[in-house]
């Protein structure tokens, strides 16, 4: 067991000081990658090593499991074993199904482990009948409002002053339906996670006893991530203390991604006024990121309303932070796709990189351009592009009326049968107001809608061969991997980090998201960016795009965010980055020099007027062989290459398959199908 001075020794001098504040109450500022869950585990057991802590009297609270799960891991490594480290709904529950039956005289309701059942049926008796994206939607906002203390009866005057929306339902009508759902909940005898923290706050304030017996078993408590703290969950903890001061906060105001779920960062900014004679201490020692992904993330908070610490890097130096533009997100994810092969060509596991987006439905791109090159992935804290129910009904749909032959879907006629097949889903052109499943439902469908108007530009394009096309995807997106490149919204990615990290489809409307309004919206965007930045250990790599579409007008703006972080795009980058308007490579004519205007032209890399480079009798051979192997494979000549990248393979006349895959559009799945009878023409 390690000895009190161990325990001190192993700590910076800033850690140190948390440790030996053994009285409370304290307040920790902890920024990214500063130790912070080091410097509280060691705090506790210096605590119980020096006889201060009984460890079963020691509540540490946190909010996910597993967070909770290595806290209490490193406590028994440093001989606190006996204390309690739990979520506040475990702590709670815990609480609840002890003394329940004593104050009650009866069973605990029964813990439902999803609201969606109730809600429809109370949605139903509202004489509603929506569908599950709206049915989750509902269920999100009823969760806001009793975190938020905030009843039925009251939620139609609170919701449009605190910017809430569910659909375009009134607020009138969510609140009939919070107050049905809690009507058939407590018919059936029934508890949401809500009600476990609700219930056992209420069993504390009404029963002296038991609340005497809950501060004498916790007498000492920590709390991590408080910036997350909900109204319900402080008023709980207020509960558990009882008018005692012995308390440890540790969050980071520059963190706090969870205002819409109704986490309230007041509490960690106000707690010097709730408690005049706390100590505060500030952990600043980065260990995680290299000073070029620190020097970054301090810009992008320097001298805004998130700033929390100012970061202090320890790590050696690193790569500069990179920020590219491209011409559309099919390029910039194949870009990104380059950047990980390259990576992990100079030994970077896949397990060790990730591609962080703002949204879901923004994977798909990604997933796609990372199968072609054979690389595994693994998406994180969602479904899979083509998993998704919604997706998965969309391709039924429109595998159906290929079969029926109702219409060929050639050329624009595609287009218009698919956002037809997608309107019949409820899909509309003109996206929803409002935050939620709903609207990352229809962020899904109109990327099948997108890729209907890619798709249509090739030749011969019909829906039959887009249904194929679609089924081609999914297939090379399912393979099964045990580890792989992560991909993941910057949400899911709290809590995490990655040697190597892409932050991609940074441009207004999607970071800062579109439905950020107010300025208080924005600079939540502004943290949630900051968080997916400082997930990068060595580099960190930022890159938007200019449209939506391959050909399509390049009316996006980039980030505003990026200003702070390069400077704005007609300056040159500040020390450590590079600025996105900085010319690419492959974006001007090998050939003349000129820049070049057309996807065609940048796949390939030269005017179109301009005289190839490439053998043309070997081109010639190439096109001769591709027309014979798709007869014998029965498929459009493009589906085994396009024009452009034969004119690639001419051009560079590969001779392995490394050299193969450097080319656009060659990924390992073409090498498997048609690497053998190629590299015997290019011999």
């Amino acid at each position: 067991m390690p000895t009190p001075e161990d325990l001190l020794a192993a700590l910076d001098p800033e850690q140190r000081r948390v440790a030996e504040a053994l009285r409370g109450p304290v307040r920790v500022l902890a920024g990214a990658g500063t130790g912070k869950t080091r410097a509280v585990t060691h705090r506790i057991a210096y605590g119980v090593a020096t006889g201060i802590y009984v460890p079963t009297e020691v509540l540490a609270v946190t909010f996910t499991t597993r967070a909770a799960g290595e806290m209490r891991g490193r406590l028994r490594l440093l001989g606190a074993g006996g204390v309690q480290a739990r979520t506040f709904h475990s702590a709670a529950l815990r609480q609840l199904r002890f003394f329940w039956p004593r104050v009650h005289g009866r069973e605990l309701p029964t813990l439902v482990e999803s609201k969606l059942g109730l809600m429809a049926t109370a949605a139903r008796r509202q004489r509603l009948a929506p569908d599950q994206a709206l049915l989750r939607d509902l269920a999100s906002e009823v969760e806001w409002a009793k975190v938020s203390n905030v009843s039925a009866e009251d939620y139609p005057r609170v919701a449009p002053r605190r910017g809430r929306a569910v659909g375009d339902l009134p607020p009138e009508t969510v609140a009939h339906v919070y107050e049905a759902y809690e009507e058939v909940k407590r018919g059936q005898g029934r508890m949401d996670m809500e009600d476990v923290l609700l219930l056992n706050a209420g069993m504390l304030a009404e029963d002296e006893r038991v609340a005497a017996e809950v501060r004498r078993q916790y007498k000492w408590f920590v709390v991590d991530e408080f910036q997350d703290v909900s109204p319900l969950q402080y008023a709980l903890l207020e509960l558990w203390l009882g008018g005692r001061e012995e308390i440890c906060v540790v969050g980071d105001p520059a963190q706090t991604i969870y205002s819409f779920a109704g986490a309230d960062a007041r509490y960690l900014r106000d707690f010097g006024t709730r408690f005049p004679q706390a100590t505060s201490v500030d952990l600043v020692r980065n260990y995680r990121s290299s000073p070029q992904v620190v020097g970054a993330a301090n810009a992008l908070l320097a001298g805004t309303v998130s700033s929390g610490v100012q970061l202090v890097p320890q790590r050696p130096a690193g790569p500069a932070v990179r920020v590219t533009s491209h011409p559309d997100e099919v390029a910039e994810a194949a870009a990104a796709a380059e950047e990980v092969v390259r990576v992990m060509a100079e030994g970077t596991p896949a397990r060790e990189i990730a591609v962080l987006m703002r949204i879901n439905a923004q994977s798909e791109a990604f997933e796609d351009a990372l199968a072609a090159r054979g690389v595994p992935y693994v998406v994180r804290g969602a479904a899979r592009f083509f998993d998704r129910a919604e997706v998965r009904q969309a391709v039924t749909l429109l595998r159906g009326t290929a079969r029926a032959g109702e219409s060929a879907g050639a050329g624009e006629d595609l287009v218009e049968v698919v956002k037809a097949t997608l309107a019949g889903m409820g899909w509309s052109a003109q996206a929803p107001s409002s935050r939620g499943q709903t609207r990352d439902r229809w962020e899904s469908l109109q990327a099948l809608a997108d890729q209907a108007a890619e798709f249509a530009r090739r030749p011969g394009a019909d829906l039959g061969g887009f249904v194929d096309d679609l089924d081609r995807r999914a297939s090379e997106q399912h393979a099964p991997v045990a580890e792989g490149v992560t991909l993941a919204t910057l949400h899911a990615a709290k809590g995490l980090e990655w040697d190597v990290v892409l932050l991609i489809g940074l441009v207004e409307g999607t970071l800062p998201i579109i439905h950020a309004q107010t300025p208080a919206e924005v600079e939540e965007e502004r943290r949630l960016l900051y968080v997916g930045m400082t997930r990068a250990r060595r580099e960190l790599l930022l890159s938007w795009a200019q449209a939506r579409n391959p050909g399509g007008r390049a009316s996006r703006k980039r980030s505003r965010f990026l200003d702070t972080v390069v400077g704005p795009e007609e300056q040159t980058a500040a020390s450590g980055t590079r600025s996105s308007r900085k010319p690419r490579r492959g974006m001007h004519c090998r050939e003349c020099g000129r820049p070049l205007s057309t996807p065609a032209e940048k796949k390939v890399g030269r005017c179109a007027d301009c005289p190839a480079s490439y053998d043309e009798e070997l081109y010639e051979a190439l096109r001769e062989w591709r027309r014979e192997r798709a007869s014998r494979d029965e498929v459009p000549a493009y589906v085994v290459f396009t024009d452009a990248t034969l004119q690639l393979i001419a051009e560079k006349r590969p001779r392995d398959d490394a050299s193969l895959l450097k080319i656009a559009g060659v990924g390992v799945k073409k090498i498997e199908a048609y690497g053998d009878e190629l590299r015997a023409l290019l011999a």
